[in-house]
């Protein structure tokens, strides 16, 4: 079975396209968790400093 030329370039286009469309959505996963580690970082940051507040407020209101 002798296919014309066109099907083979076809056939290489979607396998290119294909592994392009794989790398891209690994990337963009890497990314994503990165902006989630970096958000929880601050977050939990923020918690602490909450936390800190609150129990310095606490040992105020004990002293009064």
């Amino acid at each position: 079975m002798d296919f014309p030329i066109w099907i083979y370039f076809v056939v290489a286009g979607i396998v290119i396209c294909a592994f392009m469309v794989v790398k891209t959505a690994r990337e963009e996963h890497e990314q994503e968790q990165e902006w989630i580690e970096k958000e929880g970082e601050v977050f939990i940051e923020r918690m602490h400093k909450e936390k800190e507040l609150r129990s310095g407020e606490a040992e105020k209101a004990h002293e009064a």
